[in-house]
């Protein structure tokens, strides 16, 4: 390459987005109070594959969806010919787990997950190609007090997040011979009303009429809203069922709307549906969808198993948490190292390490393209860190073995400043930072063994 001529700049795939440091922390907040609702309810993690065989989704989501359709990265192995999927959403993975280790063959599980999604579908506010899932399925339940349980545990993780005004809409989509019966007479309504449907309607007429109802066209709104409803076609038990799930929210005070509408874009689905819904994201609203998938394990080669799951988009619950005032985020550390000179950050070194193994967290200053920093820049740095302390070393402290340690938020004008030998600079930080610490002013600390 020529000197002159400048690299090409390479940036990310349409559609799929790097967290940055910044909003890493908001990140590890929603991640980190999930999964201790989840394990408030014993529910245990499963890891799946990114990558599974496309039949897996083409089998459990439906040949005629659109995200098998139209929405899928999939790819032919060019070592073995094998036809791959990238994810494009959880619960086929998980099914497949628990067909292929036979989990429940001690008894149901409850397990959750979260990872990378894929979808070509075209980006827009909180919904992209490449997007993070954090979802849970129970497997092996039968009644409708799982199903509860599970709508029950995502109410206690917005009000845990700090989040308000997500409603819950809810249905019952039957079983499969209550819908085969809807199904035909849904058909003929819409054949009666040709005129009145559009493009998409008409295409999915009779590969996948349940999701006309789904539409979001105004023009077809007040179509839809006379067709047949299914919960006027549903038997005595997913009446029963259904009745059962109503009857533990109203009992434990959790407000829903019956949606008729409501149906779920994904084939596996029967009886309970939900979703919870937010107006703060624009039309795509939904921040977290659900329900029951009682054939999906015998799909996969597995005996009859009834499950129920849910799955809900981190971006999006990420926008929601910022558009609530962000929670006041830990510093990065607890200490800042602040140094000048060869022997003084020889000692550094040594005290950052003691201080780590005491279970704080410790950034020790470097240089950096334009040289060292004088100690005035390294404690404007120190300061930005959010750090409590700031130990400096000079040449003078390593002659007389001593540190000076700074309170960077002390709360009068003067912080406080103290000296302190080497040998007990880690008991005094330890000291101050434990008997300063009231829970308004808590540094996230998980690992703290003093």
């Amino acid at each position: 390459m020529s000197e002159n001529k400048k690299a090409e700049k390479i940036t990310a795939v349409k559609g799929m987005n790097d967290v940055l440091p910044a909003d890493a922390p908001l990140w590890e907040l929603f991640e980190n109070t999930a999964q201790s609702v989840m394990q408030s309810y014993g529910f245990q993690q499963i890891r799946t594959p990114i990558v599974e065989e496309t039949k897996l989704f083409a089998r459990a989501i439906g040949a005629v969806t659109d995200i098998v359709e139209k929405e899928m990265y999939s790819f032919t192995d060019s070592m073995n010919g094998d036809m791959l999927t990238l994810r494009p959403e959880g619960t086929a993975g998980v099914v497949r787990a628990v067909v292929e280790h036979n989990l429940v063959y001690e008894g149901p599980k409850r397990l959750w997950y979260k990872g990378q999604m894929f979808r070509h579908e075209k980006p827009q506010k909180g919904r992209y190609r490449q997007f993070y899932q954090f979802g849970a399925e129970a497997v092996g339940f039968t009644g409708p007090d799982i199903d509860a349980e599970m709508i029950m545990l995502c109410r206690r993780l917005w009000d845990d997040l700090g989040l308000e005004n997500i409603r819950l809409e809810l249905n019952s989509i039957g079983d499969a011979a209550e819908r085969q019966r809807h199904r035909a007479d849904l058909i003929a309504y819409l054949e009666s009303h040709m005129d009145a449907l559009d493009e998409e309607a008409k295409r999915r007429l009779h590969s996948n009429p349940l999701r006309i109802l789904d539409t979001k066209n105004p023009a077809m709104q007040a179509l839809v809203n006379a067709a047949p409803k299914l919960l006027d076609y549903l038997g005595a038990e997913s009446l029963a069922h259904f009745d059962g799930v109503q009857k533990i929210l109203n009992h434990n005070n959790i407000p829903f709307t019956i949606n008729p509408r409501l149906v779920r874009g994904l084939d596996y689905y029967n009886r309970t549906v939900f979703e919870w819904v937010s107006d703060a994201l624009g039309a795509q609203g939904t921040v977290c969808a659900g329900g029951r998938y009682d054939g999906m394990v015998e799909m996969f080669g597995g005996k009859p198993t009834p499950a129920v799951g849910f799955a809900m988009g981190i971006e999006r619950l990420v926008l929601l948490m910022k558009d609530a005032g962000e929670p006041e985020m830990p510093g990065q550390c607890d200490v800042y190292m602040v140094h000048q000179g060869e022997g003084a950050q020889l000692q550094a070194f040594v005290l950052a390490e003691r201080i780590r193994d005491a279970g704080l967290d410790v950034v020790l200053h470097c240089a950096a393209s334009n040289g060292g920093g004088s100690f005035k820049t390294q404690m404007k740095k120190a300061d930005a860190s959010g750090a409590a302390f700031a130990i400096i070393l000079g040449e003078d402290e390593v002659e007389k073995h001593v540190a000076n340690v700074k309170a960077l938020r002390a709360s009068d004008a003067g912080q406080q400043q103290s000296t302190v030998p080497f040998d007990e600079v880690v008991d005094f930080v330890v000291d101050q930072i434990v008997g300063c610490q009231d829970p308004s002013h808590d540094h996230g600390h998980t690992h703290f063994h003093h």
